[in-house]
Order: structure tokens, then C-alpha cells, then sequence
């Protein structure tokens, strides 16, 4: 459902990050005042912390000192958002920002502004570097990061007790404290969803802790590499095929069953992003966090994920635009965003003052990995395509008689189809 915020006259545009898209504005009649239109992503999880109330928040404060410049936003459910604002530019009509999960096809079709022709040099500079790498298509930036998260493995600590185990620094590791917690009748060892919400993220976290990934060091496609086909031969044999993920087959396993779990007490290890937190206090889960596991020591490489805020050229309006972006992107409304919703923080300045501080101690152990994190080719308009076909396809790789090199060859088949298609 549609949440809207409607905000009072405001000056000028800056910039939005993460994961949005500011919404198109017009003048009317011979006025000076300019309206511009954001659609973004819900980040909460009810009214009471829906991403409205901060956009309302952030808007009242822009509007206060530009008095010529009104933010109309547009807040919807991660349901509905990447569709909605498709639907508006399908019908001609895209807002000025839009703040959802994927920028590539729109700046593909050259209807998005720059980065570098909206924001002032200090705020583009500012990004986290693999971040604003990652918002670029042929080496020219067109997403602005928004919020950004990495995985570590968490652990329930009782359970860990329970079963006289330490958290795992391998996978010979992990496989271990897995046969020791079934042996004391954990429900799921180490819950593995490669269901179809979203299974490109545990595969990648995977892939990247056996060496690999879903490119090369140059950027194309490798998904079958052997790398690759040895990581999920060795989730087959070592992990489903001894019965250690748990009563749900893998493949139907969703990533928010899995955290639901967690936070019933029901699963020993998983990878999971900085809201797990919350959901395992909620449910009195005392948990413990360390870095991914690899094959043959600490994984070298997170997964890293970004959402997008993009600004649309159709409707003009650039200078207000960059000037509300740069609003968007300070410190001080990074750093609040973050903290709302356990996000980590995509500028330099608002990490290091996140780092620096107390309050922010629980999210250290994923800022600590942001730097070395690796993020989807989301450069790459094949993405899309790419994405959904791991997500509907990647769990037979691990079912019994599954085929981990049949699965990742065709996996890879998709992927050179779709990048020939482009």
C-alpha cells in the first residue's frame, strides 16, 4: 500500500542516497517554485518506523531554509517500489529521485543525471569507494548509494554451550559445530536459504568464501567456475547430504524464515545482516557474531549490498535536485537513517563517525567488513536476469541427485545470453 508524505515548500534538491529515487516536479504557472518528487523504499517494519516519518522529518528541515522548493514523497513497501516507479516511467511520467534496489537498466536507457552533474564534489567524494564504484556504469556513476549492509555469521550462544562448541573459523569448522549441535537436537544446524526471496545473497556469501564469485576479477560472468562448482559440491556433501540445514529443503527455504527461526531459538549458525540484531533481542536470543567461515580460514571476502537512489533528467529540475541530494547525504541525516534502521552508513564521514562512537559499537562488526565487502554486478543491466534465475534455480544445485555443475552451467548460460542480449 501506498504510504505518502507531503511536505511544505522547500528550496532546492541534494542528494538522496542509498536506496531511493527522488520524484519528478513541475512549475506551474509562470511560478517559481519548484516541487520535486521522490519515491523511496520502506525500510520499517509498521507505522511506527515506516520510512516515512524520516522523510516527512528530513523534508520539514530542507523545506524551513528553501522556502521555493516543496519535497513530495512517495513511500512504498520493498513489494512494490522497483514496480511502482517502472510503472511511472512505462507511462512518461518518472519522479525526480527514486530510492529502490537497481539503477542500471534506467541509466542503460540514458534517462538518469550523472552523479557528478548533481552533487558538489565534497558529498560525491565522500562515498564509500567500492560503493560509488559499484554505482557505475562504463566507469561514469549513475547510482548513489543509499544504505548498505555485510553478513556475518551469527551464532545462538546457548545452543553453542549446549553442545560444548566454539564458533567456527572454517568449513571442515562450521560442518563440525553443525554434527555436534543435531546431535544435541538443534532443529537447524545452519540454516541454509537458497529459497527464491533471497537466495542471491546467501549464494554469493557462499561463493565468495570458497574463492570465488559470481564474476571475475574483470567483471564477467563466472558463475560455473570450479572455484564455484567446489563450493556447492562441498554444501551437498558436507551440509544437506548429512542432514545439517534442517527439516525444509533449502531450495524452499526464504531468508526471512530462516531470521524467524533464529529468533525462535530453532537455528544454531547463519549468515545474517545487522537486522538480525534486533529481531534476536526482541525474542530474548542471546547471540554471538564473528566473520564468514571460508574453506580454509576466515573468508577474505563479505557480501556487500546497496540500495540506489537515482535522479531521473526528464523533468529538468538539476540544480534543486543536487542542491537536496547534498542535504541528503551530510553526515548528520546519513548517520540518523543508519541508526534507524541498523544500516550502515555509506559516506566516509558518517563511517568514521559511527566507528567513533559507543552507541554504535553492536554494528562494528559489519562496518569493520564494508571495506573489503564485495557487492552484486549491479553495473550490469544482465543483473536483473542473472538475478532471477539464481533465485529460482540455485536450490536444486544442493537437493539430492542435484547437479551443483549442471545447475551452475546453466546458471552461467543465462548469464552469457543475457550479456549478449545488452
Amino acid at each position: 500500500m501506498q504510504r505518502r508524505v507531503r511536505t511544505r515548500a522547500i528550496a532546492v534538491v541534494s542528494a538522496l542516497g542509498l536506496t531511493g529515487v527522488l520524484g519528478g516536479c513541475g512549475v506551474g504557472g509562470g511560478s517559481s517554485e519548484v516541487t520535486l518528487r521522490l519515491v523511496a523504499a520502506d525500510y520499517g517494519t509498521g507505522k511506527a518506523d515506516s520510512s516515512e516519518k524520516y522523510w516527512a522529518g528530513l523534508a520539514e528541515r530542507y523545506e524551513s531554509e528553501h522556502p521555493d522548493v516543496k519535497i513530495d514523497v512517495s513511500v512504498y513497501s520493498w513489494n512494490d517500489v522497483d514496480r511502482k516507479v517502472k510503472e511511472m516511467v512505462d507511462a512518461g511520467d518518472p519522479p525526480d529521485m527514486a530510492q529502490i534496489g537497481a539503477y542500471a537498466d534506467y541509466a542503460a536507457k540514458d534517462m538518469l543525471y550523472k552523479a557528478g552533474d548533481l552533487l558538489s564534489i565534497p558529498v560525491q567524494a565522500d562515498f564509500v569507494s567500492q560503493l560509488s564504484t559499484a554505482g557505475e556504469v562504463n566507469s561514469v556513476q549513475y547510482g548513489m548509494p543509499f544504505a548498505s549492509s555485510t553478513r556475518v555469521l551469527f551464532y545462538n550462544k546457548e545452543l553453542f554451550d549446549k553442545a560444548g562448541i566454539t564458533p567456527p573459523r572454517t568449513w571442515d569448522e562450521l560442518a563440525a559445530d553443525a554434527e555436534a549441535l543435531k546431535a544435541e537436537g538443534v532443529k537447524y544446524p545452519y540454516a541454509l536459504p537458497l529459497g527464491p526471496e533471497e537466495a542471491q545473497a546467501e549464494t554469493m556469501q557462499w561463493l565468495l568464501s570458497g574463492g570465488g564469485g559470481y564474476t571475475d576479477i574483470t567483471g564477467i560472468y563466472s558463475v560455473d567456475s570450479a572455484p564455484n562448482v567446489e563450493t556447492f559440491a562441498w554444501l551437498k556433501d558436507e551440509l544437506v547430504g548429512k542432514g545439517l540445514t534442517g527439516p525444509v529443503a533449502p531450495g524452499k527455504l526464504d531468508r526471512a524464515d530462516a531470521f524467524e527461526a533464529f529468533a525462535a531459538g530453532d537455528v544454531g549458525m547463519l549468515n545474517g545482516h545487522p537486522s538480525m540484531m534486533e529481531m534476536a533481542k526482541k525474542k530474548g536470543v542471546e547471540f554471538g557474531m564473528v566473520p564468514t567461515p571460508g574453506a580454509e580460514g576466515e573468508s577474505e571476502a563479505t557480501l556487500g549490498v546497496a540500495d540506489w537512489m537515482m535522479a531521473f533528467n526528464k523533468n529538468g529540475n538539476r540544480d534543486q535536485v543536487g542542491d537536496f541530494l547534498d542535504f541528503v547525504y551530510s553526515e548528520e541525516n546519513v548517520l540518523e537513517f543508519s541508526r534507524e534502521y541498523n544500516l550502515l552508513p555509506v559516506t566516509n564521514s558518517a563511517s568514521r563517525a559511527m566507528a567513533a562512537s559507543d552507541r554504535d559499537k553492536e554494528l562494528k562488526p559489519f562496518l569493520d567488513q564494508l571495506p573489503t565487502s564485495e557487492l552484486y554486478p549491479v553495473g550490469n543491466t544482465s543483473w536483473a536476469a542473472v538475478n532471477a534465475a539464481v533465485k529460482k534455480q540455485i536450490g536444486k544445485a544442493v537437493a539430492p541427485g542435484g547437479s551443483p555443475a549442471g545447475v551452475l552451467g546453466g546458471l552461467q548460460a543465462t548469464a552469457t545470453r543475457a550479456e549478449n542480449a545488452e
